[in-house]
């Protein structure tokens, strides 16, 4: 196998909302009410819904400029690559990074709906999140078949409303959801109450596999308010580990066996030595803690019910030994500023060049495409899903940096940098 021959499945990639996207798909009655894009005196553009502005944060779409123009500044369309937001040109942008499938989390309506679940009318919040997963799965996704993994938003605000959308949007062919890595950071009930039980038996009955990224519990780290923002991007992935830990001692996985999770964005390198933990953990503590896996262990649930993503990892494919390789997928994250693109194949090769090619397989399209349930060979032959055939066909697409006209602002500190941009999830 050759780097070429790769078919690369992107379980973990965004979309910047384009300023139309809910005319096609909101009933009239809620029309008024909807988001929509401002521009501000400054020339930047930010969304405007019940009240609140919600900028587009430079550092979320950075695809296309160079590195010393990263930032969390807002930001407006004009700056952007088109391919953030049109759906034309995102594809265009995956044919020249050899990309064939793609699913695409939100931007402004936070990664899994927290913007509608704070909606003084909830029964509007309702009708747009529903536009809005109408538009994704219609339009976004529709637009090209057989080249993106649909994803639905949940009503976070009510479980029954949750199940209900996954049984609708299941019937349109949408079977991933995005949820909260942590909901009580959201001041929702836990993963260890039985209150989100209507939304996990929805997914189950649908085959939905429930996608917690980082970020989506609305909370950011910060070890020291003068700490470098280098530190929070730094411990951003690691932390997942903790969303791990809280749904694996939980009674989820166990109350509902057919149920998968997929810790988005989550990197894989820290899952031999988490494994390792929750097994010592649970031998030495389980007969007074009262946790109970049934003749099991911790890690033989995780690794057959979890689904791990990762963009560059070397130290974590190092040691696929330690992990079931069957539940490893790989992300690209365009547009954001931690992703390969328009390198992403050169990238994962220097990782994974060694690798048997059936493994090398199940990483980069195999997985994904069982998990997510997604089939883009029966729209197009597998000899025209490689890198070559796309980047053959995308010749004429320019990938070369280009300065939108600003430099970024320079914050030494994270807290700095986290009140001055919001929240960027």
């Amino acid at each position: 196998m050759e780097l070429d021959d790769l078919i690369l499945v992107s379980v973990d990639d965004h979309v910047v909302e384009p300023p139309d996207m809910f005319d096609r798909h909101l009933p009239d009655r809620w029309r008024g009410v909807a988001p929509r894009v401002e521009r501000r005196h400054d020339g930047t553009d930010v969304w405007v819904y019940d009240g609140n502005e919600i900028p587009n944060i430079g550092l979320n779409a950075v695809a296309g400029r160079p590195p010393e123009e990263y930032g969390m500044e807002p930001t407006s369309f004009d700056e952007l690559r088109s391919g953030c937001y049109d759906i034309g040109d995102r594809v265009r942008d995956m044919d020249a990074n050899g990309v064939l499938g793609s699913m695409c989390f939100p931007s402004f309506p936070n990664l899994c709906g927290q913007l509608f679940s704070r909606s003084s009318d909830l029964d509007a919040g309702l009708a747009i999140l529903q536009a809005y997963n109408d538009w994704h799965i219609d339009e976004w996704c529709g637009s090209a078949p057989g080249r993106f993994i649909p994803l639905m938003l949940p009503p976070i605000w009510d479980p029954q409303a949750m199940a209900d959308e996954v049984h609708r949007c299941g019937a349109k062919g949408c079977h991933a959801v995005s949820f909260s890595e942590n909901p009580s950071k959201l001041k929702l009930p836990s993963f260890h109450d039985d209150h989100w039980d209507p939304f996990w038996a929805a997914c189950v009955e649908e085959g939905t596999i429930v996608c917690l990224h980082i970020g989506s519990s609305s909370r950011l780290v910060v070890t020291a308010p003068d700490a470098p923002v280098d530190v929070l991007i730094t411990l951003q992935p690691i932390n997942i580990v903790q969303a791990a830990a809280d749904l694996l001692w939980s009674p989820v996985l166990r109350k509902f066996p057919e149920l998968r999770i997929a810790l988005s964005e989550g990197g894989i390198g820290w899952i031999p030595y988490f494994c390792d933990r929750v097994d010592w953990i649970y031998t030495r503590h389980h007969q007074w803690t009262g946790q109970d896996f049934q003749g099991r262990l911790p890690s033989e649930v995780f690794r057959e019910r979890v689904v791990l993503c990762f963009i560059d990892d070397p130290a974590g494919v190092a040691n696929l030994d330690r992990m079931d390789v069957d539940g490893v997928c790989w992300e690209s994250d365009y547009p954001h500023s931690d992703s390969t693109w328009p390198l992403s194949p050169e990238t994962l090769w220097g990782s994974i060049e060694g690798l048997p090619p059936p493994v090398i397989d199940k990483i980069t399209h195999e997985n994904a495409m069982r998990h997510f349930r997604f089939d883009p060979f029966s729209h197009r032959p597998r000899e025209g899903c490689t890198v070559r055939a796309l980047r053959a066909q995308a010749q004429d697409v320019d990938v070369t940096p280009r300065s939108a006209g600003r430099k970024a602002e320079h914050k030494t500190g994270a807290a700095e940098l986290v009140r001055s941009a919001g929240d960027s999830h």
